[in-house]
């Protein structure tokens, strides 16, 4: 009988290095407020957001999502040789077909190895951290850069309560390899798709072109086309949040085999501080426990959420590469994605 090759797995997993790229225009809750019906004290009180990061002059998703993995592999003592495998997750590129990942790859000096995008919201890099250890376990690869990147800003209605003022853009990166010790525990996920579309994009592209279609020779500044927006049922979120993700951390520590007191740091996603407030208190960590709060001047990025929450921290000395860290990741999908890691190493590069 024939036997069929079997790849050599690899148990022990971790972040080796770490990068990021924050756009250059910086912008106030009071700009914001030029065209959204609130006030800056009032976005502060219900977000925690002061500012946020937009992509401006030549910056694209495809030019920050480069940037932040270029720093993560300048941030690694690996040859970037090494990477069999890019991991691209956004739910902001804005082709179909070709897909992201390709050209980021190529952009890098990285072309030919395999290249695939994610997307799964507010959680793509949760889940992009998953795939790329488990796909290193497998022996399906040595070396995986799995980069978060995102231009939310592109498909927001500047007069919409319930998002304009919340997102923002970035990318961050990191390289993922084999180690010597285990540093990246088994990611525990799920998603409740009964309730997807409390975020969702408003038209799908199909109904969109069909209405472009139609109104062909119709005074645009008569009856506008309108563009392809996100929307949020923030209170729907927010209720399923609270119910959510205490059990998805929970079962994060079980599957790590790691206790809560041994958890010295905790990086949520960044989508709102009163969320994350909750979180940390419903699941009992320690006061002091470093907690991430890049939304503050960052925003919700979305899939590049938690690796710039990382950087943020590692660079300001809030946390240290080698400390137990407690990731999660949620949103759009509805869906989640949470992780106990050990901390990279403090970039060399860093985004700001």
């Amino acid at each position: 009988m024939v036997s069929i090759a079997v790849n050599k797995s690899r148990d022990n997993v971790a972040m080796l290095g770490i990068g990021a790229y924050r756009p250059q225009r910086i912008v106030s809750n009071a700009e914001v407020c030029e065209q959204l019906d609130s006030t800056p004290e009032w976005i502060f009180d219900r977000t925690g957001i002061h500012n946020r990061r937009w992509i401006s002059g030549d910056e694209t998703i495809r030019s920050i999502a480069v940037a932040a993995g270029d720093r993560a592999l300048k941030n690694t003592p690996i040859e970037r040789t090494k990477i069999g495998a890019v991991l691209l997750c956004t739910s902001s590129w804005l082709k179909l077909t070709p897909h992201g990942a390709p050209s980021v790859a190529s952009d890098l000096g990285l072309n030919g190895v395999a290249a695939f995008d994610l997307t799964s919201g507010c959680g793509g890099f949760g889940y992009g951290l998953g795939v790329a250890a488990d796909l290193i376990r497998a022996g399906s690869v040595e070396y995986v850069l799995v980069i978060g990147a995102e231009t939310m800003t592109v498909g927001l209605d500047p007069t919409d309560r319930g998002t304009a003022m919340i997102f923002g853009d970035g990318a961050g990166a990191v390289v993922v390899g084999p180690a010597e010790e285990n540093g990246i525990s088994p990611t525990v996920w799920g998603s409740d798709g009964e309730n997807a579309e409390a975020i969702a994009q408003d038209v799908d592209f199909l109904a969109y072109m069909n209405k472009a279609q139609a109104m062909q020779g119709i005074d645009p500044e008569v009856e506008p086309v309108g563009r392809m927006s996100l929307h949020m049922e923030g209170p729907k979120v927010f209720r399923w949040a609270a119910v959510t993700l205490p059990r998805a951390l929970s079962a994060a520590l079980d599957a790590s085999g790691v206790a809560k007191d041994d958890i010295e740091v905790f990086i949520p996603h960044q989508a709102n501080a009163r969320i994350n407030e909750l979180m940390k208190k419903n699941l009992g960590l320690a006061e002091g426990i470093p907690m991430a709060n890049d939304i503050e001047n960052t925003g919700n990025t979305s899939a590049a959420s938690i690796p710039l929450a990382m950087e943020e921290m590692l660079v300001t000395g809030k946390a240290k590469g080698g400390q137990l860290a407690l990731l999660l990741g949620f949103g759009a999908g509805l869906s989640y994605a949470g992780q106990v890691v050990t901390l990279p190493p403090a970039p060399q590069e860093a985004s700001f």
